[in-house]
């Protein structure tokens, strides 16, 4: 298996997310990988899912992914059924850090218990 094969999953959700400014390329059995994700968690997610494939430090692949807005750790989209406490679970492990969402979304949001599908919020850098 070429490592590209190897890695396609990686350059699948480079496509999902929109990364910009991709490029890829292979060189003696390593695959070099660039491009500019959106926002920290996007990196993230790639990286999250480079170590899925390759291990903790995989010797196979390099990759120079930056970020376009670092001022934001994310931005959502709401979906029905979810709540702020739902949310911050997704982003951060932890539902109680519902309460940073709402302060960095009070332009938008008066009530943290009323969070309307399409909205788009804000998911602070803790």
């Amino acid at each position: 298996m070429s490592v590209k094969a190897k890695y396609q999953p990686v350059l699948d959700l480079g496509l999902k997310l929109n990364i910009k400014d991709g490029d890829v390329s292979e060189e003696n059995g390593v695959l070099k990988i660039k491009g500019q994700a959106a926002t920290p968690y996007e990196k993230n997610i790639l990286w999250d899912k480079i170590k899925e494939i390759g291990g903790q430090s995989p010797s196979d692949i390099k990759a120079n992914i930056t970020v376009a807005d670092e001022s934001v750790y994310a931005r959502h989209t709401v979906k029905s059924g979810e709540s702020l406490s739902k949310i911050a679970k997704h982003y951060y492990g932890d539902p109680m850090k519902y309460k940073q969402i709402f302060e960095a979304n009070t332009d938008k949001l008066k009530n943290p218990d009323l969070i309307h599908p399409d909205q788009v919020l804000v998911i602070p850098n803790l």
